[in-house]
């Protein structure tokens, strides 16, 4: 009896959650108190998913025990009688007094074939785990986190203005929520055999929430169980696939092309009221909360016309109220929220199409190695293992296949779970697949294999569910981006879909594997922590959550021949249905897009590609230069030692403006040609050197002429070396 595998088991969950939450979040920018509720809520989320299958194995494990005891030594005892919410010793239980014949009983093995599991947890701990992780989970989905993720969007500029806006905006979940509870409570009030005290509140409290989530859970079970192996496939066929990315990109340019527009509009509302509420004005903080919020391009643009001029001969416009600048601070962050989602939107499915694109152009490529259009920088050990060659057989070889077999095994999984959901209210004869699996294992004591199967069928479960929560139109304004590009509101709500779905998802689950309260079997730690609800609610078990998941298989279909895109696409709306003109008009508007975008990145890599050039011959040119400088001065030097006294009036006579020899002139000009006049060549000069009048010999008269009338001295000269002269003819 040891908790070491569970240990194990809640430290690699621990680590999963941190690399999800660091893959999608970026903790420096976000709120500490926001990165602290969105680990909890995916952390208890992930453990209830994977620790759920101990439980069942430990339970399994209980159960044989319990049906192996000899009727002999144990105590009279009924079931019923029984607080089971808590796990019973099996030697106070005999096999006689849990006989019920409504219910049905797992043939359990000999008594010498109980093996305890690898994994088994002592029965006090799991009830403690469940209890903590199910009702801190509960506090965050209804509470915390909604109030939380309307506080971030709220307008208001003080802490009760921005719980007035979140308490207002969460109405809707709030009023669904109690009038399922309003339902249930008349129900209780009504039965004269249910006492309306606290735990039995609790318990109806509980019902509430698992009947609101499994509400939602067969919808998005009904679109996911179909989408999800209809993505791989359609992942297999490369020239499918990119002709509906560019159908996303041509209607996601639309979206981003009025989230531009409409936050352009915003902004300069916030510059008439910047320029209308001065510095000196009280309502003059609550501005400058709102300018935080816009771009920084913004923000500095306002810095620099930030004064107190008036202009007293226009007419003054209103100041704006309190309620005015709430509005507009909404305005801004759900603008600014906008524009974000839809750029990264964009840039997700640019590169994807460029990588289709590249996948595209390979296909008929006879030296089998693959080329990009754009480096793909691989650094590290990817650079030693993605060759072109090995790359090229990977992507147009082994990738199709590969996902091919992956959508088929998805298939047959979608399949079984639909007829489970359809079946698993008979008890007799046993119709549901994923119960035959499990007692098949349990007959012969594979307790790792039932962890295996139970680890498998919550994962798929769970992928169809959350898969369609970021995939349907209701929920596009949240969206999971890797690379740290995802925003706060759509890390809470994330948060908050996940403990509020997984709960009804588990239950489901033990309802498919026959491990709820309609078999003769002891519950699981986590069905007593719910507090056995189907028992207080005897209709939900016997009616809702019996035939309602039937209507999975109703939303498949209609899922499978499309019939929600088509209708919206006869309405109107824009639908990638594969047989429409519209839906060609917007592939070819993506294709002329992407071609765009190419020539743009083309652009931004040449400009790129010059700076660098520029950059690395930049110091190799200045070094020559400083060569030919140096040898210039070194000869001039040795000249005017040579020469001595006589050196300038040998130079006056031989450039003055009356010189007939042009050989000279034309020597000397040759001469300067190399010599670049700048900070750098000039503090390199030799100390007993004047060229000052050598470079007004080499200009000639005109030069002189322009100083006698009043330009610069030798001193001024001296000052424009560092920068371009100004030519003798730029005033003509």
């Amino acid at each position: 009896m040891s908790v070491g595998p569970l240990v194990v088991e809640i430290l690699c969950i621990f680590a999963l959650s941190a690399y999800l939450l660091h893959k999608y979040g970026d903790w420096r920018k976000q709120h500490p108190l926001v990165t602290i509720i969105v680990f909890i809520s995916w952390y208890f989320s992930f453990i209830i998913i994977f620790v759920l299958p101990l439980d069942v194995t430990t339970t399994f494990y209980k159960q044989c025990v319990h049906d192996s005891v000899k009727p002999s030594t144990a105590a009279p005892s009924k079931l019923n009688e029984i607080d089971t919410t808590l796990w019973v010793d099996p030697k106070v239980i005999t096999t006689e007094d849990v006989v019920d014949s409504n219910r049905i009983r797992r043939e359990s093995p000999p008594v010498n074939e109980c093996h305890e599991p690898w994994s088994y947890v002592p029965e006090n701990i799991l009830p403690i785990i469940w209890s903590i992780v199910y009702w801190t989970s509960y506090l965050l989905t209804w509470i915390v986190m909604p109030m939380m993720k309307s506080y971030v969007s709220a307008g208001a500029f003080t802490v009760r203005g921005k719980l007035k806006a979140a308490v207002v905006e969460n109405l809707i979940w709030y009023g669904s929520y109690l009038l399922i509870f309003g339902v249930f409570l008349i129900y209780a009030a009504v039965d004269p055999k249910i006492e309306l005290d606290i735990q039995n509140l609790q318990v109806i409290g509980i019902t509430a929430s698992n009947t609101w989530g499994l509400l939602l859970l067969v919808l998005l079970l009904g679109y996911g169980l179909v989408e999800v192996p209809r993505k791989y496939w359609y992942q297999s066929k490369k020239g499918y696939l990119l002709n509906y990315i560019y159908f996303q990109l041509a209607k996601l340019s639309t979206e981003k092309s009025e989230a531009e527009e409409h936050l352009e509009d915003v902004l300069e509302d916030v510059r008439r009221v910047s320029d209308v509420i001065k510095y000196n004005h009280a309502s003059r903080k609550n501005v400058n909360t709102i300018i935080s919020k816009c771009p920084d391009t913004f923000q500095d643009s306002l810095v620099k016309h930030l004064d107190d001029f008036q202009d007293y001969g226009q007419r003054k416009e209103q100041i704006p109220s309190e309620k005015d600048l709430v509005k507009l601070h909404s305005k801004v962050i759900y603008a600014m929220q906008s524009r974000r989602r839809t750029s990264t939107q964009w840039d997700i499915l640019v590169e994807k199409a460029f990588e289709l694109e590249d996948v595209k152009s390979n296909e008929s490529n006879h030296s089998k190695n693959y080329h990009h259009t754009y480096d793909p920088n691989y650094n590290g050990l990817k650079s030693y293992i993605c060759t072109p060659n090995v790359e090229w057989h990977w992507r147009i070889l082994l990738m199709p296949t590969i996902l091919k077999v992956v959508a088929v095994v998805l298939v047959i999984g979608s399949v079984m779970v639909i007829w489970c959901e359809m079946t698993f209210f008979c008890l007799s004869p046993n119709l549901s697949l994923f119960s035959i699996f499990v007692d098949s294992a349990n007959s012969k004591n594979n307790y790792l294999v039932i962890e295996i199967i139970c680890i498998v069928i919550m994962a798929f479960l769970s992928v169809c569910s959350y898969y369609t929560v970021f995939k349907i139109r209701i929920f596009d304004f949240y969206l999971l981006a890797p690379h740290h590009q995802t925003d706060e509101n759509s890390l809470l709500f994330c948060g908050m879909m996940l403990c509020r779905l997984t709960p009804p998802l588990c239950l489901n689950f033990l309802s498919l594997i026959h491990l709820d309260t309609r078999t003769d079997e002891l519950e699981t730690a986590y069905t007593g922590v719910m507090g056995r609800h189907l028992d207080l609610l005897p209709f939900i078990q016997s009616g809702f959550n019996v035939y309602y998941p039937i209507i999975v298989a109703v939303l498949c279909l209609a899922t499978y021949f499309h019939l929600g895109s088509r209708c919206l696409s006869c309405l109107g709306f824009q639908q990638f249905v594969g047989d429409d003109d519209m839906t060609e008009d917007m592939i070819e508007e993506g294709h002329q897009l992407m071609k765009r975008e190419k020539r743009k990145r083309e652009r931004a890599l040449k400009s790129e590609s010059r700076k660098r050039y520029i950059e690395k011959i930049k110091p190799r040119e200045n070094g020559q230069r400083l060569e030919n400088l140096n040898s210039h001065s070194d000869r001039s030097f040795n000249r005017e030692a040579a020469s001595g006294n006589m050196e300038t009036t040998s130079l006056l006579s031989k450039f003055s403006k009356d010189s007939s020899d042009g050989e000279h002139r034309v020597e000397i000009f040759k001469d300067a040609d190399g010599v670049d006049f700048s900070d750098n060549t000039v503090s390199h000069l030799g100390d007993g050197v004047d060229f000052s009048d050598k470079i007004t010999s080499h200009l000639g008269d005109d030069v002189n002429d322009y100083s006698a009338s009043g330009a610069s001295s030798d001193s001024g000269m001296g000052r424009q070396y560092g920068r371009q002269s100004k030519g003798i003819f730029d005033d003509v």
